[in-house]
């Protein structure tokens, strides 16, 4: 069983509002699979289990795309030189041009124009019953799982690059709290 952190109970209160608001207004979300697990046991008597996917994607280095990895370097790349360039309150972005062949430009976007700005994926992209993606939607998301990418390794473990950790000029006067 999957369930969001968004999924909601009819009155529209989420099942994984914790009682707490983020920065922006916010109901904070954390924690649907426990409560869905525990309506189960509740009414069924089931033993469960849950796990949070987000962890699996976040450490899963070891399968990104090479589509997904080079963006990501990109988009590294292109932070830095906004910032050394003095840019504040933006952010790059991944601005596609074309699905097939697949091409893309890293632009900027105003975090005024993003931030606290929810995006949903085209109702288009999702077939009627709900439970799987259109033609449409997949010509969107093949190009971005497009080649293999894995990292290397030594002994068993992925190489990573290590830091030189070379303090850069100060550029600021000190802040006074």
């Amino acid at each position: 069983m999957v369930v969001s952190e968004g999924c909601h109970y009819p009155d529209g209160k989420f099942l994984a509002e914790q009682g707490t608001k983020d920065a922006f207004g916010h109901a904070q979300l954390g924690g649907a699979a426990p409560v869905v697990a525990n309506m189960i046991k509740d009414a069924l008597g089931h033993k469960f289990h849950w796990a949070v996917a987000d962890y699996l994607q976040r450490a899963a280095r070891h399968i990104a795309s090479k589509t997904d990895v080079k963006q990501a370097y990109e988009l590294g790349k292109k932070a830095v030189e906004l910032a050394i360039k003095g840019a504040n309150s933006v952010m790059p972005t991944v601005d596609r041009i074309s699905d097939s062949p697949y091409k893309y430009k890293i632009g900027v976007a105003d975090l005024k124009d993003v931030a606290n700005v929810e995006k949903f994926m085209p109702r288009d992209f999702i077939t009627k019953d709900g439970f799987g993606i259109t033609p449409k939607c997949r010509r969107y998301l093949v190009p971005l799982i497009q080649g293999e990418d894995y990292p290397k390794y030594a002994g068993g473990l992925p190489v990573y690059v290590t830091l030189k950790n070379v303090a850069v000029a100060k550029k600021l006067a000190a802040f006074k709290l």
